[in-house]
């Protein structure tokens, strides 16, 4: 009945706006005759369950002939949502009450997002969406192909393919929230959602504004700053998505907060720095960034973390957490792949958690550093020379935070 009134209650909200012609009461008691149904059926014959299922499959069937027929209305969600509640009915009879509950949950979200969702598909475009389609394609009808052996005793193919399906989609949907922004958001939102998206990318793409005009510069380097933020929080979530006991990221945790920390202090005194000798101006420009499930990055980005899985372990092998620690350096390129290839190695037990973690860390400086290349490569002389203190002081602290942090987990 819960369950019912649930669902009953999203679907009434709409009264306001349209007609309704099932509610709350209507929800509840559907869900009631599954459970009913279900009961009856094992008293006396099944014959009861399915003359009252297909009762309310002809009822859900009037009622989306009645809203888009008879009164010119469009959808199908309603008379679709009310068999399904229906369905829970007897999922709940036959004792599944989590799996009812979750998925009870899950519809009134997917009702309740409408608008939302509705938005998110009117923002992708068509090569977005085919890229989509392309790259997930590609990933499911190799997973059931790739073999359960690991790959030179190293590489769990099916888990790098699920991997990067998760990496891909959390930067996805910072992608169709950047999208969404766009110029209106200004810098800030670009570079907090472009950073999840691809903090190398997004630095290169906002330091190249700063050429259009030199009161750019401001805003670029707040910018530039939550890009990196950003790329510091997706790795700690990116540990977590491989090494879900959170081992690994909980390590990870003291070095990243206090950079992210610092960073927000560097933020604060930019903008107070620019309203006390001018206003910020309004920066209409934006960034462009390829999809994240476009096949190239997804590829790439799976290319660049068996590499480095590859060299870990063997750099292990042959020196230890030394040869560990070198590996850092890939987060020139990405420190994503490079914490994916760490996680992973710590997972199946090649390397210990807390040697993953600091390399993981280690990858996020020499990223942080690195954003400074990348503002000298396609940025202005008067952004790289503004932003370069900025960011020596975020990688220094964090370079000191990490090894009084290896220390005290080493005494302790």
């Amino acid at each position: 009945m819960l369950i019912g009134i649930l669902i009953g209650l999203e679907r009434e909200h709409w009264r306001i706006e349209k007609k309704v012609y099932a509610g709350v009461r209507t929800f509840a008691i559907t869900a009631l005759s599954g459970t009913i149904a279900s009961i009856i059926a094992e008293i006396v014959a099944v014959e009861i369950l399915i003359i009252t299922t297909l009762f309310v499959a002809v009822v859900c069937i009037i009622l989306i002939y009645s809203t888009n027929i008879q009164h010119r209305g469009s959808g199908l969600t309603t008379g679709i949502a009310l068999f399904l509640t229906y369905l829970l009915g007897i999922i709940v009879a036959n004792g599944f009450f989590l799996f009812a509950i979750i998925v009870a949950i899950i519809i009134t979200f997917l009702l309740v997002q409408k608008h939302q969702l509705h938005t998110f598909a009117e923002n992708l475009e068509e090569s977005e969406i085919l890229s989509a389609v392309k790259f997930l394609a590609v990933a499911f009808i190799l997973y059931p192909l790739v073999p359960e052996e690991a790959l030179l005793g190293i590489i769990d193919l099916r888990s790098v393919i699920l991997i990067i399906v998760l990496v891909s989609s959390i930067s996805f949907a910072s992608y169709i929230l950047l999208k969404k922004v766009g110029a209106k958001g200004g810098m800030s939102y670009s570079g907090l959602l472009g950073g999840f998206v691809s903090s190398e990318a997004t630095t290169g793409a906002l330091a190249s504004l700063s050429k259009i005009k030199q009161e750019f510069t401001d805003p670029l380097i707040i910018g530039i700053i939550l890009a990196n933020i950003a790329m510091l929080i997706s790795n700690i979530i990116i540990a977590f998505i491989v090494n879900p006991s959170g081992n690994i990221s909980l390590l990870m945790v003291p070095p990243h907060l206090i950079m992210i920390i610092i960073s927000i202090y560097l933020i604060y005194k930019v903008r107070t720095q620019t309203e006390e000798t001018e206003s910020i101006p309004e920066v209409k420009e934006t960034i462009e960034l390829e999809s994240p499930f476009a096949l190239k990055p997804a590829f790439k980005f799976g290319i660049i973390f068996m590499v480095l899985m590859v060299l870990a372990d063997v750099a292990n092998q042959v020196a230890g957490p030394m040869g560990i620690y070198a590996t850092a350096l890939g987060g020139i390129v990405s420190s994503s792949a490079v914490t994916v290839s760490v996680a992973s190695l710590a997972v199946t037990g090649n390397v210990s958690y807390l040697v993953a973690a600091e390399t993981a860390v280690m990858a996020s400086i020499i990223s942080t550093f690195s954003k400074l290349l990348f503002i000298r490569a396609t940025g202005s002389s008067d952004l790289f020379n503004r932003s370069k203190n900025i960011f020596i002081i975020i990688g220094f602290v964090g370079i000191l935070i990490l090894l009084f942090h290896a220390i005290f987990l080493r005494v302790v």
